[in-house]
C-alpha cells in the first residue's frame, strides 16, 4: 500500500507542474487543486463532413497524390491519399493569429515537391490586421513567416477566382503575388525578401485587385489579371509591362496550355488568346458563366470548365468538355458516389471554385465548391463517376451547442447547412442535418432545452438569403423538429432560453429588435417588458440569454452592463445589477443544480459570479480573459459542476482550462500544438460525461476534448 503522506506530495507536487506555481520560504498550506491525468487533453474535431468553401486545389507535377486545398475561412489542408483524408495545416495558429485562416492563395514549388507557400488573410480591413505569406519545406508540417504583410481577403468577394500566388516553373526563387490592394509583388529568393512591382502600369479597383498570374512556358512570358481592366504581359521577367489589347476585363481564371495558348473565363464567357489574337469559345448551350478552368497537362487541347457561382438545383451538368481547344463543347453529366449522407446531391460543383487535371493519373480530376472536393478518376466516361472526400475537412461556422445531460452528447446549430444531432457518435459524420428531421434552416442560431426534461428542445433560426426566420421545438432530443406554428415577420431571432421546468415557455431575443415570449411553445408570442433591444445578427456570438436551471419561469439577460432577471416567465424583466462592466463579448450562463447561480464571462474583465440571482457579483480570481466558458458533469465522487474556461489565467497564460471547484484552482487542457484559434465562438461541456467539452469555431468546425488518463 502506498504512503497516504507520499501520495498526498505527489499529487502536490503535480499540482505545482501544472498550473506553473512556484515554491517559496511561506510557511502556509499549499492551495491548489490536485491534478491528476486527467489534464491532459487530446483534442480532435467533431465528424461533420465538409460544410465550407473550397477555393483551390493545387496537384504538384513532380509527385503523385501530393494535393492540397485552400478554403476561405478554414485554412490550408493537405491529401492523405493512403486514408483518404485532409489534414489541417494551418491549425498551429492561435486566436491572435485567427485571421491567417483565410486562404487568399497557395503555390507550389513545380521543381521541389516538399516546398509550399501560402498567403494567408481573412479579411482587408484594418481590424481584421494584415495578411502574409508563410513558407514551408516539409510539404506543411511547419512554416517559417516570409517578411511581406498586406492586406488579404480569402473571405472576401471573388474568393473564388485565382491563382495570385505563383512560383516561377522556370527559377524556383523567383516568385510573384497579387494583392487585392496593394499590387504586384515579387521574390527573386524563394520568398526571403519582397519588393513592389512599381512598373506594373494600373491598380485594380474593387477590392479584388490582381487574381490570377501565369507563366508561359515556351516562351518565357509572364501574365497577370488585373481584376476590372485586364491581362497584361511582360516579355522581360517582369520588368515592363503592357496591356495586351482586347483582353476581358473581368477574368476569373486563366491557365496556359503547354503549346502556348492562353484559356480564360470571364464575366462575359469563356475566351482564348492564341498568336496575339483573342477569340470567344463560349459553349453555346451555356446557362451562366464560368469559372473554374483547367487543362489536360498531356493534351492542350482538352479543356474543362464549370460555372461560376451558379447554384440552380435543376442541372447538375455544370462541367464542360472540349478536346478541339474550345471549338466544340460537350456537357459532362455527372454520376454522384456520394460519400456523406446528409449531403444533397445539387451540392455537386455548387459555386465552384476549381477544377484540376491530376498531371500524375491521367484521366483523373479534381473539383472543388461550396461544400467541399470531388474526385473522379475517368473524366472521360459517361456519366462521369464523381465521389466526394469530407473526412478531415471540417469548415462548419458554428453558432450554438447543446450537450444536455440526457440524449445525444451534442447538438449543433451552424450557418448554412442549419444544424446537426450527433446520435451516432462523435467520430461518424452524422447522416442527417436538421433540415431531413422536419424544420428546414439555413442557419441555426441558438438552441436550449428544459433542465427538467433536457429531451425538450428548442432552436430559433432561418434563411439569410430570403430574410424568413423562425423556430421549431423538439420533443426527443433534437432527432425530430416540429416548426413554431408561427413567427412575427421579418425578425431574425438571435438567442432563445427554454423554461426549467416548462417547455412551452419561451424567450427570443431578436436582431435589432425587443425580445418576445411565448407561453405555448411557439403559437403565438408576446411582447417582453423591461429589456432593450438586441444587438444585430446574424453574425453575433454573444450569449445574453439563460433560463435558471432550478428555478422555473425565471430568466437573465445581460446587456450594457446591467443583468436583468424575469419571474413570471419571461414576461417582465428588470434590472437586478448595474455595477458590471459594459462588454459586446458576453456570455451568460446559468450554473446546473443550484437556484440562482450566475455566471457571466466579460471577455478581458474576466469572469464573475453571482449567488443571489444576479442582485451581486463577485469576480472570479486568477481569470484574467474569460472569452468563453460552460459547465459540465462533476467528476465523480462531487456534485460540483466542471467549470472550463477559454481564456486565460494568472500564471498559465492563454489557453483552455478547467477548475473542479468553482474557479478556485485551475489546470490546463489545452494543446499548444492545436490552440484552436480559429474565432472560437461558442463553449459547451457535457452533462453526462465528466471531462468531454466542445467548442465551436468561425470556419474550423466543432472540437471536442477529452481527458487522456
Amino acid at each position: 500500500m502506498i504512503n497516504s503522506r507520499f501520495w498526498q506530495s505527489i499529487k502536490q507536487v503535480t499540482c505545482l507542474a501544472a498550473v506553473g506555481l512556484a515554491l517559496t520560504a511561506s510557511t502556509s498550506p499549499l492551495k491548489c487543486a490536485a491534478v491528476t491525468p486527467s489534464a491532459a487533453y487530446e483534442w480532435n474535431n467533431v465528424a461533420i463532413g465538409g460544410g465550407g468553401y473550397v477555393t483551390g486545389v493545387y496537384l504538384h507535377p513532380l509527385q503523385k497524390d501530393l494535393a492540397y486545398i485552400r478554403t476561405d475561412i478554414g485554412g490550408f489542408f493537405r491529401w492523405d491519399a493512403i486514408n483518404k483524408k485532409w489534414i489541417p495545416l494551418s491549425d498551429r495558429k492561435s486566436l491572435k493569429e485567427s485571421n491567417f485562416y483565410g486562404g487568399e492563395a497557395l503555390a507550389i514549388d513545380p521543381k521541389d515537391a516538399n516546398v509550399v507557400y501560402i498567403a494567408a488573410g481573412k479579411y482587408t480591413a484594418s481590424w481584421s490586421g494584415l495578411g502574409t505569406i508563410f513558407k514551408s519545406s516539409d510539404r506543411g508540417q511547419t512554416w517559417t513567416k516570409l517578411n511581406i504583410d498586406l492586406p488579404m481577403g480569402g473571405n472576401e468577394d471573388k474568393r473564388w477566382v485565382g491563382e495570385r500566388l505563383i512560383v516561377s516553373p522556370h527559377n524556383s526563387q523567383v516568385i510573384y503575388f497579387g494583392s487585392r490592394v496593394s499590387g504586384l509583388w515579387k521574390s527573386t529568393d524563394a520568398g526571403s525578401t519582397w519588393k513592389q512591382v512599381t512598373s506594373f502600369p494600373v491598380k485594380p479597383s474593387n477590392n479584388i485587385g490582381i487574381t490570377s498570374i501565369n507563366f508561359d512556358k515556351t516562351s518565357g512570358n509572364v501574365y497577370a489579371n488585373a481584376y476590372g481592366s485586364g491581362i497584361y504581359k511582360s516579355t522581360d521577367s517582369g520588368a515592363t509591362w503592357s496591356k495586351i489589347s482586347g483582353s476581358p476585363a473581368e477574368v476569373n481564371r486563366s491557365a496556359i496550355a503547354s503549346d502556348g495558348t492562353m484559356y480564360v473565363t470571364h464575366t462575359g464567357g469563356v475566351s482564348k488568346y492564341k498568336n496575339n489574337v483573342w477569340k470567344t469559345i463560349t459553349p453555346p448551350t451555356a446557362k451562366a458563366k464560368f469559372n473554374g478552368l483547367t487543362i489536360d497537362p498531356n493534351d492542350p487541347a482538352h479543356i474543362l470548365i464549370v460555372y461560376d457561382q451558379y447554384d440552380k438545383h435543376d442541372d447538375p451538368n455544370r462541367i464542360f468538355q472540349s478536346t478541339d481547344g474550345g471549338t466544340t463543347w460537350q456537357q459532362k453529366k455527372p454520376s454522384l458516389n456520394n460519400q456523406i449522407a446528409w449531403w444533397r446531391d445539387w451540392y455537386f460543383g455548387s459555386s465552384a471554385a476549381s477544377i484540376a487535371f491530376d498531371p500524375k493519373i491521367p484521366g483523373k480530376v479534381w473539383l472543388t465548391d461550396w461544400y467541399g472536393v470531388w474526385q473522379t478518376d475517368k473524366i472521360s466516361a459517361n456519366p462521369t463517376v464523381w465521389a466526394n472526400y469530407a473526412k478531415g475537412h471540417e469548415q462548419i461556422v458554428a453558432f450554438s451547442l447543446a450537450a444536455p445531460p440526457q440524449g445525444s452528447l451534442l447538438v449543433s446549430g451552424v450557418a448554412d447547412v442549419d444544424g446537426f444531432n450527433h446520435n451516432n457518435g462523435l467520430d461518424a459524420i452524422p447522416t442527417k442535418d436538421f433540415t431531413r428531421t422536419g424544420a428546414w434552416f439555413q442557419d441555426t442560431y441558438s438552441i436550449a432545452y428544459s433542465e427538467s426534461n433536457p429531451l425538450q428542445m428548442v432552436r430559433v433560426g432561418g434563411h439569410r438569403w430570403s430574410n424568413s426566420y423562425t423556430g421549431a421545438t423538439s420533443t426527443d432530443g433534437g432527432q425530430t423538429w416540429k416548426q413554431f406554428p408561427s413567427f412575427p415577420a421579418n425578425q431574425m431571432p438571435l438567442r432563445v432560453a427554454m423554461s426549467a421546468n416548462n417547455a412551452s415557455q419561451l424567450v427570443v431575443t431578436l436582431s435589432n429588435g425587443l425580445p418576445i415570449r411565448s407561453t405555448n411553445g411557439g403559437t403565438s408570442w408576446s411582447s417582453v417588458s423591461g429589456l432593450p433591444k438586441g444587438p444585430g445578427g446574424a453574425w453575433y456570438w454573444g450569449q445574453p440569454l439563460a433560463a435558471d436551471k432550478v428555478t422555473g419561469g425565471t430568466f437573465y439577460y445581460y446587456g450594457d452592463g446591467k443583468v436583468y432577471r424575469s419571474t413570471d416567465g419571461g414576461a417582465n424583466f428588470k434590472v437586478v445589477n448595474s455595477t458590471l462592466s459594459s462588454e459586446s463579448w458576453a456570455m451568460l450562463k446559468t450554473k446546473p443544480g443550484t437556484k440562482g447561480d450566475v455566471w457571466l464571462s466579460l471577455d478581458w474583465k474576466g469572469l464573475h459570479r453571482s449567488q443571489d440571482s444576479g442582485t451581486t457579483f463577485t469576480k472570479i480570481p486568477n481569470v484574467e480573459r474569460a472569452y468563453l466558458f460552460s459547465f459540465g458533469k462533476p467528476a465523480e465522487g462531487s456534485n460540483v459542476p466542471a467549470l472550463y474556461v477559454y481564456g486565460n489565467v494568472t500564471g498559465m497564460g492563454e489557453g483552455i482550462f478547467r477548475s473542479l471547484d468553482n474557479g478556485k484552482t485551475w489546470a490546463s487542457i489545452g494543446d499548444v500544438q492545436k490552440p484552436i484559434g480559429n474565432l472560437p465562438n461558442v463553449m459547451e461541456a457535457s452533462r453526462q460525461k465528466f471531462g468531454l467539452v466542445f467548442i465551436g469555431t468561425n470556419g474550423r468546425g466543432v472540437y471536442y476534448g477529452t481527458p487522456q488518463n
